[in-house]
């Protein structure tokens, strides 16, 4: 006998309910529409495999079908299905959940494949919908089952006629929301959220009949998702060209990462996933990453930033985890103390594939350092455990173009116990760089701007370690017996170059060549750095300049003897502009007062 009412929702319930059901996007009703369809042959699987079901084939599929003419999207599966005491339970009272109920039955076997709430997902048809049917039977070969519902929530109960086990769900589609019939779309969204599932899926649009060919053989249909996807699989299940097919079919990159990591987390995180770094060689590529969030294989949202700290957010990947909610929202993400958990398992893991590759493919290594660095520094910076997992894998490069690591540079042939000489700018610091090259002293390369903050985490955390830029000082390029004294010329080269505030030095260089270089002390320089990082605009510490004066030079030898001369002045000014030009571009002023005394002494030759 029929039987008719109204949907029963449970008052204690119409909270959760709303939280649940509000969803963001409507498109979400067929994530959770095929969800429940995998949930009822999961339950199935796990009956069968325990044996409480018998005679059960294993061909599983789920089939979703369009058709724009009818209105309809149709979901069917050939899982469990329900009697009519099930669907009374599980959808006439929307409050229950099925997948607990089966969950807490079933407590002690394993049962982590069931995905989601079955009796509030399946409301969510009602987005779209102004009409659901379901057509049900049981596994247990008790009578099939018919229901429809309407929007108003006004249902339908009768036996129904469907002869095999499973259920199908028709949702007749309102007209606002007609969008949903167009085939490529809804088999785009199928894809998006359901294409890892575990039960293979096949899309239908029959809007258009197709026509058959009389002895023409027709292509097998294929699934639209794939039932093993990579991160449930063992990493010793998966060559590299897997690892890089993936990554190439999940985020359209058509380079192959750097490098990949495999997590497969156990108790009490439980999470699995894999994490790849990708190339950024290119300076137009975005630097943002994305990390795509699955609960159960069913996709939950794009680019979760809430699971990696902000130095590693140019990492791609995709994050299966289980013991999130499935619905889960940014405010849960940023306050959960599970997701703070998973970030610093992710940090962990990164470390150990860096140094796994630093300790095994050195080669490798170098070949991608230049990509990473910048990050490495960053974190490094903001995270002092990760300092201390990286701190002996981070590499400098040497101006001969080697990589060493920073105890590596200390045993350097020609090193100076506790001071670390670095470069800039190769071609701005040239003269400086030969000059420490002619010396034997290793330099690296530092010539990015957050190379100066990373300097500064080391200084704090190594001791005897000092970073100095060769043109800061002059300590290893005197004579043995070289002092840096105040110049006797000072006066001339202040009234020459209009600076009575700068400092004159004089001492016995190693290279007789050159006859002055301008060093800027670290520490003002630094300073000056730190204030354009932080924007202070306003701020401007004037650098800290020493003319260093090259008493072993003819030149400096005969300005010494002759600054009453006519030219002292000018070429005193001569001598400090050239060695402006060794550290810094010329100012406008600096620019003019030098073509003009250069044009006046090329006009003197006769």
């Amino acid at each position: 006998m029929a039987e008719k009412g109204g949907i029963s929702v449970q008052t204690e319930h119409i909270f959760p309910i709303i939280k649940r059901w509000l969803y963001s996007d409507k498109e979400i009703f067929l994530r959770e529409l095929v969800s429940n369809a995998a949930d009822a042959e999961t339950k199935l699987k796990h009956l069968a495999a325990v044996g409480q079901a018998v005679g059960i084939d294993g061909n599983w599929r789920i089939d979703v079908t369009v058709n724009k003419n009818e209105k309809t999207i149709v979901i069917e599966d050939n899982g469990i299905g329900m009697t009519e005491d099930e669907v009374k339970q599980y959808i006439n009272q929307i409050a229950l959940s099925g997948a607990l109920d089966f969950i807490q039955k079933y407590e002690n076997a394993s049962s982590d494949g069931i995905i989601g709430h079955f009796g509030l997902g399946f409301y969510s048809a009602f987005m779209v919908a102004d009409k659901v049917v379901l057509e049900t039977k049981s596994y247990t070969d008790a009578p099939a089952v018919y229901w429809s519902c309407t929007e108003d929530g006004e249902y339908e109960m009768d036996e129904g006629s469907r002869t095999v086990r499973g259920t199908k769900i028709t949702l007749h589609i309102t007209e606002e929301e007609k969008d949903f019939l167009d085939g490529d779309k809804l088999k785009g969204i199928l894809t998006k959220y359901c294409g890892f599932l575990p039960f293979p899926i096949f899309f239908n649009d029959t809007t258009e009949p197709k026509e058959e060919k009389e002895g023409e053989e027709q292509p097998a249909p294929t699934p639209v998702n794939d039932v093993e996807p990579l991160w449930q699989k063992m990493p010793n299940e998966c060559s590299e060209e897997d690892y890089n097919n993936f990554y190439h079919k999940v985020f359209w990159d058509n380079q192959d990462p750097l490098f990949h990591i495999h997590i497969n987390a156990d108790y009490p995180l439980n999470f699995k996933g894999i994490l790849y770094f990708p190339r950024l060689g290119n300076e137009y590529r975005s630097l943002e990453g994305e990390v795509k969030l699955f609960y159960n294989r069913v996709f939950v949202s794009d680019n979760i930033k809430e699971v990696l700290p902000d130095y590693l957010l140019m990492l791609k990947g995709v994050l299966d985890c289980p013991e999130l909610p499935l619905n889960v929202s940014r405010s849960y993400l940023q306050d959960s103390e599970y997701v703070k958990k998973i970030s610093a398992h992710i940090v962990k893991k990164v470390c150990d594939k860096l140094a796994g590759l630093h300790n095994t493919d050195l080669e490798k290594y170098e070949s991608f350092w230049d990509d990473i660095k910048i990050f490495v520094e960053y974190g490094c910076i903001k995270d002092k455990k990760f300092y201390d997992r990286m701190k002996d894998i981070v590499l400098f490069k040497t101006t001969e173009g080697k990589f060493v690591t920073l105890s590596e540079y200390k045993k350097l042939e020609g090193a100076v116990e506790g001071k670390i000489y670095y470069a800039t700018d190769l071609t701005q610091q040239s003269v400086y760089v030969k000059l420490y090259k002619d010396q034997d002293i290793p330099v690296i390369v530092l010539d990015q701007l957050i190379d100066g903050q990373f300097i500064n985490i080391i200084e704090l955390n190594e001791q005897n370690t000092v970073f100095q830029r060769i043109d800061s000082v002059t300590d290893e390029l005197r004579k043995e017996d070289g002092k840096e004294e105040e110049s006797s010329l000072k006066e001339l080269f202040a009234e020459a170059c209009g600076k009575e505030d700068l400092t004159v030095k004089e001492t016995a260089l190693k290279d007789t060549s050159l006859p002055a270089i301008l060093n800027i002390t670290e520490k003002s320089r630094r300073m000056n750095e730190m204030a354009q990082i932080y924007g202070m605009k306003d701020v401007h510490i004037p650098p800290e300049e020493i003319l260093v004066l090259n008493t072993e030079n003819e030149i400096v030898k005969n300005l010494a003897k002759n600054k009453d001369s006519d030219l002292s002045k000018t070429v005193a000014r001569q001598l400090y502009l050239l060695a402006v030009l060794n550290q810094r571009p010329f100012t406008a002023e600096e620019l003019n007062r030098f073509l003009e005394d250069s044009y006046g002494i090329l006009g003197k030759i006769q």
